[in-house]
């Protein structure tokens, strides 16, 4: 079997089901780490599925520049949806594209070209966001643009420090996930806003992993009660299907320059996006992942484990030892997928669905992988 791209897990996986996924050999996998959060509602929700096919069936795709029901509709539900007066919407096919054009609108609404991001930050892989990205093998061999200055994150004072008057944006995730699952210290989010407020800088919150109610609100943004200029969202916004979403302030959008996308807004994953809104909403997700996120970090507390941290359901869990062996012996040996966030934590995001059962199969296997 040929491969380019992605080192490939020995484990086939052929279809899914609410927190479950199974194998070529019909073996049973508890998914705990939703495919980077990209199954908030669980895999192949029947009414996200009847969406698809039904919009497949009707318009399977015409490109942005024509108005199609489907996409008007989400234009109108992601503004409703979005925090304070975020109201403009931008649609894309990934998180690294929503990244991208707000960076790209930032700058052009401010006639500015400094981003201030974070150290341990993961914004992306194209040269835009991947320029915000901290690690560096993420960035070795490529020509990055160098105009972002990386500081601490949750050091409100460096933050601070950094943002001047030639500051575009601000580039944040209110938790940071790639970097070891640490949410932002309490003050730092309205920290930044404020520094944003006093240069002019536009602040963009990356929700892509953050949204949709995976640390208990649907953007974590609103457990801090801090506003962006400009929110991204992707992953899990089309249940698996490629779209992602910059929203902006009117002052953003205004002024957003010249930018476009051939496959903007696609019928059939904008469908997938307003079924999969409608299941959060309907079935409370978010106060859901909420309340078992709590349960699952007091249950994880109870290991000999070196930290547990997290927001809701967007958990890390900090080991003695490698985290990659861990979580081959927790898929290999216990049928539970999880995810690396650096290289001594696990990080936890599953479903937003699961249930305390779930949990405590979960927290089964990693203390006997322990």
């Amino acid at each position: 079997m040929s491969g380019f791209v992605f080192g490939e897990k020995p484990i086939e996986i052929e279809s899914g089901d609410g927190v479950h996924l199974y194998d070529s050999g019909g073996s049973e996998y508890l998914d705990f780490g939703a495919s980077y959060a990209c199954a908030p509602v669980g895999h192949s929700h029947p009414d996200v599925v009847s969406a698809v096919e039904q919009q497949a069936s009707d318009l399977l795709f015409v490109q942005g520049s024509y108005p199609t029901e489907t996409r008007t509709a989400l234009y109108d539900r992601l503004a409703a949806l979005a925090p304070g007066a975020l109201s403009n919407v931008w649609l894309c096919n990934s998180g690294t594209e929503a990244n991208e054009a707000a960076l790209k609108f930032a700058r052009h609404a401010t006639d500015r070209e400094t981003v201030v991001a974070t150290k341990r930050a993961f914004h992306g892989r194209t040269l835009g966001s991947l320029a915000a990205t901290w690690k560096q093998k993420y960035r070795d061999g490529f020509a990055v643009p160098d105009n972002v200055e990386f500081v601490d994150y949750g050091d409100a004072d460096a933050l601070a420090d950094a943002v001047d008057e030639d500051t575009a944006a601000v580039l944040l995730e209110p938790v940071q996930g790639e970097g070891g699952v640490r949410p932002a210290p309490d003050g730092y989010l309205a920290a930044a806003r404020e520094a944003c407020d006093e240069t002019g800088a536009a602040l963009v919150l990356d929700e892509i992993q953050t949204g949709l109610g995976r640390t208990g609100a649907l953007w974590a943004c609103e457990r801090a009660g801090v506003e962006p200029d400009v929110l991204t969202v992707a992953k899990g916004l089309g249940s698996g299907l490629p779209i992602g979403a910059t929203v902006c302030a009117d002052w953003i959008a205004d002024d957003a320059g010249d930018h476009g996308s051939t496959f903007s807004g696609g019928p059939v994953p904008c469908a997938a996006a307003l079924a999969t809104l409608d299941v959060l909403e309907r079935e409370s997700l978010a106060t859901h992942a909420g309340d078992l996120g709590g349960y699952l970090q007091s249950e994880l507390s109870e290991l000999p484990v070196r930290d547990v941290r997290g927001a809701g359901l967007l958990v890390g869990v900090e080991v003695k030892r490698g985290a990659m062996r861990a979580l081959r012996a927790l898929a290999m040996d216990h049928q539970l997928l999880a995810l690396p966030a650096g290289r001594t934590t696990l990080r936890f995001l599953p479903p937003l669905s699961i249930t305390e059962a779930d949990i405590d199969r979960a927290v089964g296997a990693l203390e006997g992988v322990l």
